[in-house]
């Protein structure tokens, strides 16, 4: 298996410039969102369980992780990591001016464990190239954190991409 990213050639400006500059944009070609009942269905028949008390762990499992982080835990997840609320806010200067006020974003926090880190890099990434007209131009696959163009497998293509002006993959972090 391994996880699919588009490269799409698209028009970026760099520094106020008028004309701007081609680059291959890399992301994520994400699938479709599984269901919870799929999700259950297939826990449960890994795991011999009955669907229906596979549904009730779940939907308990949920509710405890739920309610242990909205009182401040930082959650275990089995086998991916963990997961935490936290928030962003504008600091003060004087203990007068603190209030709820100050925050600005609540968000969830998840800290995936060092399995599903390792787990990640070793999994193989296949990059599809779209040039600027829709045209499929090259598909790229890699091992190990390497990229290799089986076109040209005499040449070391090391997987750098060209950042967009903020240094960032539009739709990343978002």
């Amino acid at each position: 298996m391994a996880l699919k990213v588009k490269a799409v050639e698209r028009l970026l400006k760099f520094d106020k410039e008028k004309e701007g500059k081609y680059r291959y944009v890399l992301s994520p070609d994400l699938y479709t969102s599984l269901n919870q009942e799929k999700v259950i269905k297939e826990a449960a028949q890994r795991s011999g369980v009955m669907p229906g008390v596979m549904k009730a762990c779940w939907d308990a499992a949920g509710e405890v992780i739920k309610a242990w982080a909205t009182e401040g835990h930082s959650v275990a997840i089995p086998g991916l990591g963990t997961m935490r609320f936290g928030l962003r806010s504008k600091a003060v200067e004087k203990v007068e001016d603190v209030k709820a006020g100050l925050i600005s974003t609540r968000r969830i926090i998840f800290t995936p464990s060092v399995d599903l880190k390792d787990e990640l890099a070793n999994t193989a990434i296949q990059i599809t190239c779209i040039d600027r007209t829709g045209k499929e131009v090259k598909r790229v696959t890699s091992t190990s954190g390497e990229v290799e163009d089986p076109e040209n497998e005499n040449q070391n293509n090391n997987g750098g991409s060209t950042p967009t002006p903020s240094g960032d993959v539009p739709g990343e972090g978002d």
